[in-house]
């Protein structure tokens, strides 16, 4: 089989840039190892107001599907809180599965074929054209190749990429009935029980959404891992959050890269995208903005390189990837000087809101609840 683009990863940033390819007018085949595209996930799936405004495709997106909610309760360590809002901006809480489902089927319905439960192992780059075989013993055959297939690409490693060396890992729960104040993201700081970064609570679609993340110390993984239970943030979120006595429906854990953009994301007729090529904020761990737009515009890229109307994407789109120059500071900053003494003594003060709003919102904020 023949195609122009071939997508490793089934993913918001492989979907994306299969469906403008396709669009566009090239032949596009999507290989991905899951049996469909929402399966197993590792993401909470908040889409920002910005990837709303910015991503034509989100228009379509079946209402059912997300709810919005529109400020953010920052708990200090003591879990005193304040109120965070900029007028007019709202996440979307997402019923992720259901979402990437749809996409999925959209980009087929677009032209994308898709093929699920379809292991990649391997790709040889044979006169401009690349190989790849699969277990079925067919070959596919494309003219260009992008991996988005997470944070531990195989396609980065097959092709002498940089891979994701810095992550955070989290583990999220959801829960039939729970209770919580419904239109805010619940942001709880604790260095003890999230390193690094925080817990979370969100009235969701139909559930409620309860998570922690913490840095994964490299010489210490699978002890961290093995640490990050939710029983803790449970018990002491207790009065604001309520989860009751069932078990929770559905259990998610996984790894979050935290580093930025690799180094080396592209080569001759291939390239990364999404988690693949680090693009999620160190700061607030959110990737789906970028996945979304940077896949859709990768796919356009590649479109324009196939008619000979541009260069290779990988010499000169790649160099539109994100750089997070002030969020990997802020991340290097947050690793070595996390400190929950200093955090219940700031969480009032104007400077600490103004911080706290650029972080969620990136704009100033309003003014200051009681909390």
């Amino acid at each position: 089989m023949k195609v122009d683009l071939l997508v490793i990863g089934a993913s918001f940033a492989g979907l994306a840039c299969a469906r403008a390819a396709a669009l566009a007018g090239l032949s596009v085949a999507v290989v991905e190892k899951k049996a469909r595209a929402g399966a197993k996930l590792h993401t909470t799936g908040i889409i920002v107001r910005d990837a709303v405004d910015s991503v034509p495709w989100l228009a379509e997106v079946p209402p059912t599907l997300v709810r919005r909610i529109e400020g953010v309760r920052l708990y200090a360590p003591n879990m005193r809180h304040v109120d965070l809002h900029s007028p007019g901006y709202y996440f979307w809480a997402t019923d992720t599965p259901a979402l990437l489902d749809w996409m999925s089927d959209s980009a087929q319905a677009s032209g994308v074929a898709l093929h699920p439960g379809t292991l990649f192992e391997h790709a040889v780059l044979v006169q401009g054209r690349w190989q790849v075989p699969l277990g079925d013993g067919h070959v596919l055959r494309a003219s260009y190749l992008v991996g988005a297939d997470g944070p531990h690409s195989r396609v980065a490693k097959v092709l002498g990429l940089s891979r994701n060396e810095h992550f955070l890992f989290g583990v999220e729960h959801e829960y039939r009935g729970a209770r919580m104040a419904s239109n805010f993201l619940h942001c709880f700081v604790d260095r003890r029980l999230a390193r690094g970064y925080i817990g979370w609570a969100l009235d969701g679609v139909g559930v409620g959404q309860v998570g922690l993340a913490r840095r994964l110390n490299p010489h210490l993984d699978s002890v961290d891992r093995a640490a990050l239970r939710l029983d803790p943030l449970l018990d002491k979120i207790s009065q604001v959050v309520g989860t009751g006595d069932a078990p929770p429906v559905a259990v998610r854990a996984g790894m979050i890269p935290c580093g930025g953009v690799l180094a080396s994301v592209g080569r001759e007729r291939a390239l990364l995208v999404g988690d693949a090529a680090g693009m999620v904020s160190p700061v607030t761990a959110g990737g789906i903005h970028y996945a979304l737009q940077h896949g859709a515009r990768a796919g356009e890229a590649i479109a324009a390189f196939i008619r000979g109307e541009a260069d290779d994407p990988s010499r000169w789109f790649v160099r539109s990837y994100p750089g997070f120059r002030l969020k990997r500071a802020l991340r290097w900053s947050f690793d070595r000087f996390q400190s929950d003494w200093v955090f219940d003594r700031l969480l009032s003060t104007a400077a600490l809101r103004r911080a706290a709003q650029w972080v969620y919102f990136q704009r100033k904020a309003g003014p200051l609840p009681e909390g």
